[in-house]
């Protein structure tokens, strides 16, 4: 988070001036509360204190970054393009809003025709190598840009050369991240032995609850339901906490596995102050609802897909899911 300097000027003060100086900090406080509500799945709640502090602070680089950050939670590509573009033109030496940029573009692609989704990829990539540039020692960043260079062709930027060469750069600080990175790379090669071997050997590295995660998503990807659910249960025993609880709960609904702790652990999730964007708590309540009216249970999934529109009330899935139900 960018911080104001001091200036070396002597100045008297004036009226006007401490009126000023004394909204500086409600307003960090308010993006504080907003991030906080973000993080929470309160995005109606975030975008409604976003807008007001950018009605008095336009050029609020944080400000901007947070309300893309809502709009992407709720894939909706172009409001997000436009905060973050914002974000960007405001504080271009932050890596997260490069980051976030790069993220925004992508999910704009992913919905648009292939001519229009090759300029779009190109951005994706500049954003992304611009978050590392920026902060060489940001593993989201390198991670994404990772994930670019190994998923896009090479008229967009893409590469396994790149790819390797990024791995090679951040492995001896990011062991895990490299090696999740391996995993992927040698799955696009379809040379999975490798890849299962490297996922193993990114929860060797660091023994995260999220390293086991992605191996389950790994074997779950290739039509291997028992194996997906044996390598949750490691990530289990280690008592995860956010965003791990949702993936896991994703998982098990995919392998058509135990829905029973599939519940469990997305009540889990929604119950925990450590809820993120990551996984926003108003997609979980519909991932919720869902599962509860395959069961059979309408009043419960009634309740979840009014959860959801109560956070979320622009997202389309949770009215769509309380009108049709």
């Amino acid at each position: 988070m960018a911080t104001s300097s001091a200036t070396s000027l002597v100045f008297r003060s004036t009226p006007l001036l401490l009126s000023f100086l004394t909204c500086i900090p409600v307003y960090a406080a308010d993006t504080t509360q907003a991030n906080t509500a973000l993080q929470q799945g309160r995005v109606d709640e975030a975008a409604a204190s976003l807008r007001s502090i950018l009605s008095a602070q336009r050029s609020n680089a944080i400000a901007h970054q947070l309300l893309c950050r809502v709009f992407y939670a709720q894939d909706m590509a172009d409001p997000a393009v436009h905060e973050c573009e914002l974000a960007v033109s405001n504080d271009a030496t932050s890596s997260d809003n490069h980051l976030w940029l790069g993220r925004a573009y992508g999910l704009k692609a992913s919905h648009a025709s292939p001519f229009t989704a090759l300029g779009l990829a190109r951005k994706v990539r500049d954003e992304f190598e611009r978050a590392t540039q920026l902060d060489p020692k940001a593993p989201r960043a390198a991670s994404d840009l990772g994930q670019y260079y190994i998923s896009a062709p090479g008229i967009a930027g893409g590469g396994a050369d790149k790819a390797l060469a990024l791995i090679t750069r951040i492995e001896p600080e990011f062991p895990a991240y490299s090696h999740r990175l391996r995993a992927l790379l040698a799955e696009k090669k379809k040379d999975l032995p490798t890849a299962e071997a490297e996922f193993k050997n990114a929860i060797a590295a660091g023994k995260n609850p999220a390293a086991y995660i992605d191996l389950a998503d790994y074997y779950q990807r290739h039509n291997q339901p028992d194996q997906a659910v044996t390598a949750i249960q490691p990530a289990l025993a280690l008592n995860p906490k956010g965003a791990v609880l949702a993936d896991a709960a994703s998982i098990l609904i995919a392998a058509h596995r135990n829905p029973e702790l599939a519940e469990k652990l997305f009540r889990e999730y929604l119950a925990s102050p450590l809820r993120s964007d990551e996984s926003p708590a108003f997609k979980v309540h519909l991932q919720l609802g869902e599962l509860l009216a395959q069961r059979g249970d309408a009043a419960g999934a009634h309740t979840q897909y009014a959860a959801a529109a109560a956070l979320a009330s622009s997202y389309a899935p949770a009215r769509k899911a309380l009108q049709t139900q």
